[in-house]
């Protein structure tokens, strides 16, 4: 004959260590209600220009830069509400043209132009992180013509129609 006693102490004792080990394994914290969750990016609200600023409305620039094959188009949209966006196509022959788009705030300063980024290709940036600001040095406008200095060189663009867009 079989001795139930002893099978079944054997399954107490069983059943009794998987509910020690279970207690002993940790669990991931229950997920915060939304509204006590931070913000991992504030963004900054837009400053408008004064009003008819020069440089508002779409400027295009293409161009050849030293280190870089293939041809450069900038698209600077600025915004009469102080808002920008900022596309950036590399065009290569025969290969898919590459691409960045930017979008944030923009602020004149003087001879300068302040590009803010707050999102880039559709992701919050750390608006901390200097790489997000860009200035150029303004250095001359004129109607439909516009020069700007940064640090890898002039930038000669021109101004386009309200409803332009780079071609992909």
């Amino acid at each position: 004959m079989v001795d139930f006693s002893f099978r079944k102490s054997v399954l107490v004792t069983g059943l009794a260590s998987i509910v020690i080990i279970a207690g002993c394994v940790s669990r991931p914290p229950p997920p915060a209600h939304p509204a006590t969750v931070a913000p991992v990016h504030k963004a900054r609200l837009c400053q408008a220009p004064r009003a008819n600023d020069a440089l508002i409305g779409k400027w295009l620039s293409i161009h050849k830069q030293r280190g870089i094959v293939g041809e450069l188009q900038i698209l600077f949209t600025l915004m009469p509400d102080g808002t920008m966006a900022y596309a950036e196509q590399l065009r290569r022959g025969k290969k898919p043209s590459q691409g960045l788009y930017e979008t944030g705030c923009w602020r004149h300063e003087g001879q300068t132009l302040v590009l803010q980024t707050t999102k880039s290709n559709g992701v919050p940036v750390e608006l901390s992180d200097p790489i997000y600001t860009n200035r150029y040095r303004i250095l001359a406008q004129a109607g439909k013509a516009l020069s700007l200095q940064r640090a890898h060189g002039p930038i000669s663009a021109r101004r386009m129609p309200d409803g332009y867009r780079l071609p992909f």
